[in-house]
């Protein structure tokens, strides 16, 4: 296992380009840390500067507290997995298995340990003698994953490694990475643009966007406390539904002077400024026209289109020109075209300052 520090770690290409902005995070022993965020928001850079792929232009990198700057991804004790399986074609799997451990001039008999020792954990034991090609994507995927675990490294970096999976593989190889992550206890960083892998997989996940950490906190924290309008629409699928306005006389006043009452007691303090009233689509609750359950703000919509997903069915409906998605039981699925009135409870519901765009601060408890 490892510790990781980065201080206010840059990285500038030489066309002026700064991929990477002040980043800064502590890692401990044997944490399993996702960087989630948009393409080209600098989570795969600040993988490959945490394994010497790319130099840092300025900050420090510490591993268990020794400069690791200048060291090469050898010195660093790093094993990476990146998208590609790159596999070795003309190699059995034994054989890619063994390769890393040939070259650094180990004994047969211990290589053969190593190989076996591995493929039981992968559950590669009846594939060893086969080629990449007659493989499964999840079965070469293991393979890359394997040939970084065999060399018994304190730091797994993986770099979207799922991405090239279809969807059931990936939720398999979800399970098993992380099951190899509790076995192994090696820290580990991993890239990924899939906000469902990060929750399901990290102990803590840092939240990116244009090279600045937007948020870093457990699936938890970022699930029911986003700090900002980015980390809210980031995380959770459907993404969390956003309605405009301002606050006028106390109260927030929607689109088409659609009036609620105060999310908070401080929301006087935001009076004239816009704001951005947020819900989760699974916080609400359908309820029969008329009626207004207490504890909860609520709202006539229309049906626009629905999606029958099995478990849940998600309804598009639009709210004074605001569209919204809501998640319902699909027995009590209302039909396109129709009226819909919906609550969102008190404590589900979330206010952020339009102009900064972090979170309004409330005594709300979330559960």
């Amino acid at each position: 296992m490892a510790h990781l520090l980065l201080k206010n770690v840059n990285k500038v290409y030489p066309n002026g380009f700064h991929a990477v902005h002040d980043f800064n995070l502590e890692i401990n022993d044997g944490e399993f840390i996702c960087l989630v965020g948009s393409s080209g928001c600098g989570k795969s850079t600040t993988l490959r500067m945490i394994a010497g792929l790319e130099d840092i232009t300025s900050g420090e990198f510490y591993i268990d507290g020794v400069l690791a700057n200048q060291k090469s991804s050898r010195e660093r004790g790093i094993a990476m997995v990146f998208q590609s399986y790159a596999l070795y074609p003309h190699l059995t799997v034994y054989e890619n298995l063994a390769f890393g451990l040939t070259l650094m001039g180990i004994d047969d008999d211990i290589i053969e340990e190593k190989v076996q020792a591995t493929a039981k954990i992968l559950g590669l034991t009846e594939y060893l003698e086969r080629f990449p090609r007659n493989l499964s994507g999840g079965q070469c995927q293991r393979v890359a994953v394997g040939r970084a675990l065999i060399r018994k490294v304190s730091i797994f970096l993986m770099d979207e490694p799922l991405s090239n999976l279809d969807a059931k593989q990936r939720v398999t190889m979800r399970s098993e990475i992380k099951q190899i992550h509790r076995s192994v206890g090696a820290t580990t960083i991993y890239v990924t643009h899939d906000q469902t892998e990060a929750m399901t997989m990290s102990d803590r996940i840092v939240v990116m966007k244009l090279g600045v950490i937007q948020q870093v906190g457990t699936p938890f924290e970022l699930y029911f406390y986003p700090r900002n309008l980015f980390v809210a629409g980031f995380i959770g699928e459907p993404p969390m539904n956003f309605m405009y306005g301002s606050v006028k006389g106390g109260k927030l006043v929607l689109k088409d002077d659609l009036d609620i009452s105060p999310i908070a007691n401080d929301v006087a303090a935001l009076e004239g400024r816009e704001v951005v009233f947020a819900f989760r689509p699974e916080s609400i609750m359908l309820v029969p026209e008329g009626q207004t359950p207490e504890g909860c703000y609520v709202f006539d919509s229309e049906v626009d289109l629905t999606e029958l997903l099995g478990d849940v069915t998600n309804v598009y409906a639009n709210v004074d020109g605001a569209n919204v998605i809501l998640k319902v039981n699909p027995h009590d699925t209302p039909a396109m075209g129709a009226g819909c009135r919906f609550a969102v409870p008190y404590k589900s519901a979330y206010l952020y300052d339009r102009e900064t765009e972090l979170a309004v601060e409330t005594d709300i408890v979330r559960h």
